[in-house]
């Protein structure tokens, strides 16, 4: 009996500060109430993060301007440039403009095969290398090629002189 007095205090009191009818507050506190006093011992960890999958990584090779050859690793995504940059390649003036396509410091020489398997350049970029030192037909600025799963095991020859482009 002691429970059935209590739940008319409640809904008396849920009325009266609410607003609410008799049956709305009745409905609202018969859901909102536990009906089952017992504490439950199952818990849940909402704001833990699902661990993200590790992006691929790949291999690729730079030639460097005294021909020694430099294996690094990369996620599958990222640009030539940043790549150089994050791996500390002792580069003189490499990536000058930090990729925003104003300068043709990061230049670098594919082999045929490559260059064939690459997206087209833009204009912009074509008018960068224009400007470029040592400029082939298989030249692309680094930070304007993002590595995929099919250029694992690339290599890219960094040319023997740096012609930036915002000093023309």
């Amino acid at each position: 009996m002691a429970s059935a007095a209590a739940s008319v205090r409640l809904v008396s009191n849920f009325r009266r500060f609410s607003g609410l009818s008799r049956a709305a507050a009745i409905s609202y506190t018969s859901i909102c109430r536990p009906q089952n006093h017992s504490i439950s011992t199952t818990s849940r960890n909402f704001s833990q993060p699902t661990p993200r999958a590790e992006k691929a990584k790949v291999t690729i090779n730079y030639i460097m301007r005294d021909g020694s050859k430099v294996p690094v690793q990369s996620k599958i995504g990222e640009n030539l440039l940043d790549i150089a940059i994050e791996n500390d390649l002792d580069i003189d003036g490499f990536g000058a403009c930090e990729g925003t396509l104003a300068c043709s410091t990061c230049h670098l020489v594919f082999e045929q095969e490559v260059y064939d398997q690459l997206e087209e350049p833009t204009d912009e970029e074509l008018d960068m290398l224009d400007l470029a030192f040592g400029l082939t037909d298989t030249s692309r600025l680094g930070c304007q090629v993002c590595v995929t799963k099919a250029l694992d095991g690339l290599t890219v020859k960094v040319p023997e002189g740096v012609a930036d482009a915002r000093d023309v």
